[in-house]
């Protein structure tokens, strides 16, 4: 009896969710045939890279020339900032924060998507008695912020559909 009824919750949960808006993660369909990632080598770089080409349909340019879109880094922030102290004064949290600007142009130079920034923070305990180990969890956050970075990259790029500009008369 109770196998029954929890197989009737998963059954009708199954068939609530699409009704209230949930749907899984699937792949990012940008809006530009092909794109021009000007970012070097960079861990982000590399990783929109990835992403890009795992979309399956928006090509990454080898040059800005031959790219319908290209994404421009404009500045990148990493900070570390100090929350709160013990009563001896010393740290006992922090915040990484980070912050990454970028804009979408036109071979021409015109704006896709104006310029625009992502902040991601991650606050951390810390112990003067455990510095190695809270030193490589600071490195850990930022790994994963640098991930994070590039997934919501993808969602605002995916949403940044380019408009005709207007042409000169």
């Amino acid at each position: 009896m109770i196998r029954m009824a929890c197989g009737a919750l998963c059954i009708f949960a199954l068939w609530a969710l699409p009704g209230c808006g949930f749907q899984l993660r699937g792949a990012y369909s940008l809006p530009y045939e092909s794109i021009f990632v000007a970012t070097g080598d960079s861990v982000i770089g590399v990783g929109l890279k990835r992403q890009i080409r795992a979309s399956g349909g928006t090509r990454v340019a080898d040059d800005a020339k031959e790219a319908e879109a290209v994404f421009l880094p404009t500045g990148e922030w990493r900070d570390t900032i100090i929350v709160s102290l013990s009563g001896a004064g010393r740290v006992r949290e922090k915040r990484l924060r980070f912050r990454y600007a970028y804009r979408v142009v036109d071979a021409k130079g015109r704006d896709f998507v104006p310029q625009s920034y992502v902040e991601l923070t991650r606050d951390v305990s810390y112990a003067d008695s455990d510095t190695l180990a809270k030193t490589q969890e600071e490195e850990l956050l930022w790994r994963d912020m640098e991930g994070d970075l590039v997934q919501q990259l993808m969602r605002r790029l995916v949403m940044g559909k380019p408009k005709p500009p207007p042409e000169a008369e």
